[in-house]
């Protein structure tokens, strides 16, 4: 599959605003199973400085500032990405990935492996996931059994907080902490990520935070609305001598095709699309616009 996908934050300043310093995370990764094939990211008004990095956990950060008044702000951000989801796992590879029990794993996590050591950033407390409660822990246990295999686990995870959860974007904004997540079982994706990764670090697990897209269907015999889509987060399980899972709890699915992924983070607050500081007063509104469709590319190669 080949998406299209533009991703649009427009911020209106009522008073305007005199400054601004932003850090975006939207450029998608490249990785086997997933290409990055065309980028492009536009800011209005031009920024002063402009400068891009590879971040910590290898995610693209572009780093701006206007030091100019400007009324508002656009933040544009086109990409092409080749996904090809046999490349990545097979459920082939899932199998073999089961043998791996929960005992087993916390006797290898302990090793000092290049690899092993990589991981154990995202067995820690990280800003958003900290300080796990005794709630969050005995809701983790119930799936997660010594001799129980990790994968398997970590699907009844992702399908009992799809079960027990509702989703509900007027309850949480960032700042919720994610035991009021817990009490009142109700968020939105990132709560469900953050709420999982909580429960695998509870139990000694490597979990880290996935950003990205999800392609999104219209409903039968209507026509898919522009800009309707939205960004999305899920978790991702690190199983020793497999590799890294990806699991989606607001779906109740594991991620293929239909799932991109721009960044890696241990919570939310390390991969936000934008953050920063801005100079104004008045009141501040923000509009985002996803939209995420089949590249017209590959209609025409399969058409050929």
């Amino acid at each position: 599959m080949i998406f299209d996908i533009i991703h649009t934050t427009r911020y209106k300043y009522e008073n305007g605003a005199s400054f601004c310093h932003n850090l975006a995370t939207l450029k998608p990764k490249s990785f086997l199973g997933q290409s990055l094939l065309e980028y492009d990211l536009k800011i209005d008004p031009v920024p002063t400085d402009f400068s891009e990095r590879i971040d910590f956990f290898g995610n693209t950060i572009a780093r701006f500032s206007i030091q100019q008044y400007h009324e508002e702000l656009d933040v544009t951000a086109r990409s092409k990405v080749f996904r090809d989801y046999s490349k990545q796992n097979s459920i082939e590879d899932f199998n073999a990935s089961n043998k791996v029990s929960l005992k087993e794993a916390l006797k290898m996590l302990k090793g000092i492996q290049p690899e092993v050591l990589e991981v154990k950033q995202f067995m820690l407390d990280s800003p958003l996931i900290a300080d796990i409660s005794k709630e969050i822990k005995k809701y983790a246990q119930v799936s997660f059994k010594p001799n129980r295999d990790i994968f398997e686990a970590s699907y009844e995870l992702t399908q009992r907080i799809f079960s027990d959860f509702d989703f509900d974007p007027s309850f949480s904004t960032i700042a919720t902490p994610l035991n009021d997540v817990m009490a009142e079982k109700k968020g939105v994706c990132q709560d469900f990520a953050q709420i999982a990764i909580a429960c695998l670090r509870s139990v000694g697990l490597a979990s880290r935070y996935v950003s990205g897209y999800i392609e999104t269907l219209p409903p039968v015999g209507k026509e898919k609305l522009v800009g309707t889509d939205a960004s999305h987060a899920w978790f991702s399980v690190y199983i020793p001598t497999f590799g890294w899972v990806d699991f989606d709890p607001t779906n109740n699915q594991i991620p293929k095709n239909q799932h991109i992924i721009v960044a890696h983070g241990r919570d939310y607050l390390d991969v936000p699309p934008l953050k920063g500081v801005t100079y104004s007063s008045g009141e501040n509104n923000m509009e985002v616009s996803v939209d995420i469709r089949p590249s017209l590319l590959q209609n025409q190669t399969q058409s050929q």
